[in-house]
């Protein structure tokens, strides 16, 4: 019997990711724990293998097939014996798909149309007093450009008009210039908000991931913030000393910045907390998330139990988390379930920033750069090395004293370093 393989769900939170890369093509033997393909999650491209023993029949999805839904299938393997002739029979027993719903929203269902119209024999729209199907974007592109729809050429299925067909046609668009080029599209046309040449590139699924998720937090949750300035000089002096005990494993300012909050949750379990609707999740460990940029975006690897673990173990594993963040590699159990984030865009040069929760957390620590500032010290003017860090706090979990007492106790420990080491 044929073997069909199904896109996977690849995190808890998945319903779709993108087919990147295909490993295999028809015809090929593949074995069980072969890498057939590359899928793209929200967060990382992970690699597929193979469960089963037998030969590539058919590739059903296309590799760059954006927005597959989890159970698709993907691929059908054939048996010894088998021949493409059971592929067959195995679809004609199938049922058909179903169709789409016309609730589907605006954004998916011009994210179906925005592919280039394929080479087909042109349908015209309906006559006056026919209803014309045309998608949502085509509507309003039409509408700020003055066009009447019934006088337009749809050129996506069943005859949709759909925006090529309005762009192509617009009173105000220049010859078409739009050309595909690595996955951005160059246009060249007098768009409704502007006449200026722009770019569209269509989102990776992190970056709409990024998108909703910070969206939903800044209009949910209720943010406060509270900033502090801590003097690293004594923190600067202890990571050189120790660095100079390690080999090769370097520990950096964000490893002890690491530890310290780890320190101050265990210290103040109240903040280590999170809004649950009608409940509160207190937590007994501190696993921190922290950001790390990449190409897509910023994803979040965490350092669970942080508050037991050495400063060269964190170093040594943030290390292995961000190469693996960049490289898109990180698994679902290396970025999911941390209790409090850490923002650091010290090492870009900003000095102080507020950052957004990231939910369902009940806080996150903005970190600024360290800098050699003026400071009175018994009447008398020196120079210090400050750092301005920012706490933002989700107010239905944590209360302003509870977030100043956190804050403070996380400025204790940089500015008395060795008992994070202790």
């Amino acid at each position: 019997m044929t073997i069909e393989i199904h896109m996977p769900a690849l995190s808890p939170t998945m319903e779709e990711g993108n087919l990147a890369k295909w490993h295999v093509k028809e015809g090929d033997d593949v074995t069980s724990g072969d890498v057939i393909a590359e899928i793209e999650t929200d967060k990382a491209t992970m690699e597929v293998e193979s469960i089963d023993d037998g030969v590539v029949g058919k590739i059903a999805v296309a590799e760059g097939t954006e927005g597959v839904k989890v159970g698709t299938v993907i691929a059908v393997l054939l048996e010894e014996g088998e021949s493409a002739s059971d592929i067959k029979a195995t679809a004609a027993a199938a049922p058909a798909a179903t169709p789409a719903k016309p609730a589907e929203s605006a954004a998916k269902a011009e994210a179906e149309q925005a592919e280039p119209p394929k080479v087909a024999p042109a349908t015209q729209a309906p006559a006056a007093g026919g209803r014309i199907k045309a998608s949502p974007l085509a509507k309003r592109l039409a509408k700020d450009a003055g066009l009447d729809l019934s006088t337009l050429t749809g050129s996506g299925p069943g005859g949709r008009i759909v925006k090529a067909d309005v762009e192509s046609t617009s009173k105000t668009a220049a010859a078409p210039a739009a050309a595909a080029v690595g996955g951005a599209v160059a246009v060249a046309v007098a768009g409704p908000e502007g006449d200026a040449p722009f770019e569209e590139v269509k989102l990776s699924n992190m970056r709409k991931t990024i998108a909703r998720r910070l969206t939903e937090s800044k209009q949910s949750v209720p943010h406060f913030y509270l900033t502090v300035d801590i003097e690293l000089d004594k923190l600067l002096k202890l990571r050189a000393e120790v660095n100079a005990q390690l080999d090769p494993a370097k520990v950096s300012v964000n490893d002890f910045i690491i530890k310290a909050c780890a320190l101050a949750l265990r210290d103040v379990p109240e903040a280590n907390v999170q809004f649950g609707g009608d409940v509160m999740r207190h937590y007994s460990r501190s696993d921190i998330s922290v950001a790390v940029a990449t190409d897509g975006g910023l994803v979040t690897p965490v350092v669970r139990a942080a508050e037991g673990k050495s400063i060269g173990a964190i170093a040594a594993e943030m290390k292995e988390l961000a190469s693996k963040a960049r490289d898109n590699k990180l698994m679902p159990e290396d970025y999911t379930g941390g209790t409090f984030t850490i923002s650091n865009m010290g090492m870009m040069g900003i000095k102080e920033f507020s950052a957004v929760i990231n939910p369902p957390q009940g806080a996150i620590l903005a970190v600024g750069a360290g800098i050699e500032t003026p400071v009175v010290r018994d009447g008398a003017i020196t120079t210090a090395t400050m750092m301005s860090v920012t706490l933002s706090c989700d107010h239905r979990a944590i209360d302003g004293a509870v977030g100043a007492k956190l804050l403070g106790a996380i400025k204790g420990y940089l500015e008395k370093p060795l008992s994070i080491l202790v």
